[in-house]
């Protein structure tokens, strides 16, 4: 199967970033573009998102080889049942949801009988909307694709050789590994931020202020997590939330261990615990997935 025809369903940063990088890699592959935001949609056509901005789903889905559905994972059924009375028979329906059992399921619901392949390209940073795309966002990253059972071989080949011109590594994966994994890389962290982030503005009042005044690097950093988009992360935690859990009870046990460690005045186990958790990020980096530049890489202008 050829994809000569994409269909980007959400028009913000993933669904943005998708048609700038069809643009610019000069893939032989026409790009249309919906989203039910009527200011987001004019934002998208002054951008170039897509060449093609409709006014409708069914318009935006037409003919489309490959439709991409890049709305928060809670919205995934909503936006399936918006687009189907114009989808070709012969498409391919997928995502970029950072949780897949649940997509996977609402997909199903929603389309009965239509070739559905879940995805969820590992890339992203802290903004949203329309202005927030670029075309190199999935470069040298992974997107992990969760194919269900009996899934026709040759339509999954088309999607991995697509997200594969996009720059990005492809990976096979059981959707409940998968949670289970973005549980403990991406979605645990993310509730870490928020919760310290959150402590910190409760403090503000008893600190005076020095809080923020006086952010060294790593407050900063969950800062910049905790600024991710309030609706995409609610709808990650409601839809994984079993492997959430399980993630987090282990992640609270070891938080208890390492307060006993503290009050106990056990360095032995703080230091191995911190050695070994620097040879992770040593592997990070060298797995390519950041680099050791100040601040992790980001740098902050000139």
């Amino acid at each position: 199967m050829t994809i000569a025809r994409v269909a980007i369903i959400g028009l913000g940063l993933l669904g943005g970033s998708i048609g700038l990088a069809v643009k610019a890699r000069g893939l032989a592959i026409a790009t249309t573009g919906w989203d039910r935001d009527p200011a987001v949609r004019q934002r998208a056509a002054e951008r170039g998102l897509v060449e093609t901005v409709c006014d409708t789903p069914e318009a935006a889905v037409a003919a489309a080889d490959l439709v991409i559905l890049c709305v928060p994972v809670g919205a995934m059924g909503d936006a399936a049942r918006a687009v189907a009375p114009g989808l070709a028979p012969h498409a391919i329906i997928s995502d970029v949801g950072s949780s897949k059992e649940a997509v996977a399921t609402a997909l199903a619901e929603a389309l009965p009988g239509a070739c559905i392949i879940p995805a969820h390209p590992v890339a992203g940073t802290e903004q949203s909307g329309p202005d927030a795309g670029f075309a190199t966002l999935f470069a040298g990253r992974w997107c992990i694709i969760t194919p269900p059972d009996g899934v026709d071989p040759a339509r999954l080949e088309a999607l991995s050789a697509f997200w594969t011109a996009l720059g990005s590594k492809v990976e096979l994966m059981d959707a409940a590994h998968h949670d289970l994994v973005l549980a403990v890389t991406s979605h645990i962290p993310h509730l870490i931020a928020y919760t310290i982030v959150g402590t910190a503005s409760d403090l503000e009042d008893v600190t005076q202020s020095e809080v923020i005044k006086y952010s060294a690097g790593g407050f900063r950093d969950f800062t910049r997590i905790a600024a991710s988009d309030p609706v995409m992360w609610r709808d990650v935690f409601l839809t994984n939330k079993g492997a959430v859990l399980e993630m987090l009870g282990r992640f609270t046990e070891d938080l208890t261990a390492l307060q006993r460690a503290i009050r106990s005045g056990d360095g032995d186990t703080l230091f191995d615990l911190f050695t070994r958790t620097r040879a992770i990020r040593r592997q990070v980096i060298e797995q390519g997935q950041d680099d050791e530049r100040p601040d992790f890489g980001r740098g902050h202008g000139d």
